[in-house]
């Protein structure tokens, strides 16, 4: 699978273009909004575990019968291909890992906001 380089923080968009629910109404609208909300041990970095998670949530609210794999009825527009969260996982992984320009492990807002490298 071939990993389109793209923001990371645009990552949510994709999901957001489905009928706004009411909690879109509370999407970070920035790198720094992405990095204070990734950030759950709040060191001013993002862990490989805290970018997988985070943007794990919205593979989890689309996966209506949270068996961990989303069908197409659960997929915007209906269709393609069942998706697995572990594969969904691993793919935020490896972007994460092309976003960490420097390897030290973590992302800043700046990397955040940098396409990923191919």
């Amino acid at each position: 699978m071939r990993l389109l380089a793209v923001p990371a923080w645009l990552l949510l968009f994709d999901l957001a273009a489905l009928p706004p629910p009411a909690w879109a109404q509370d999407l970070p609208r920035t790198p720094a909004d992405y990095l204070a909300r990734m950030d759950r041990d709040h060191d001013g970095r993002v862990s490989r575990a805290e970018y997988v998670d985070y943007l794990s949530a919205g593979f989890r609210r689309l996966d209506r019968n949270g068996d961990g794999l989303l069908t197409p009825d659960e997929l915007p527009g209906g269709r393609g291909r069942a998706v697995p969260l572990t594969q969904w996982q691993a793919t935020l992984g490896r972007q994460f890992d092309k976003l960490d320009r420097d390897h030290d492990g973590y992302l800043d807002a700046r990397e955040l906001a940098q396409p990923a490298q191919p």
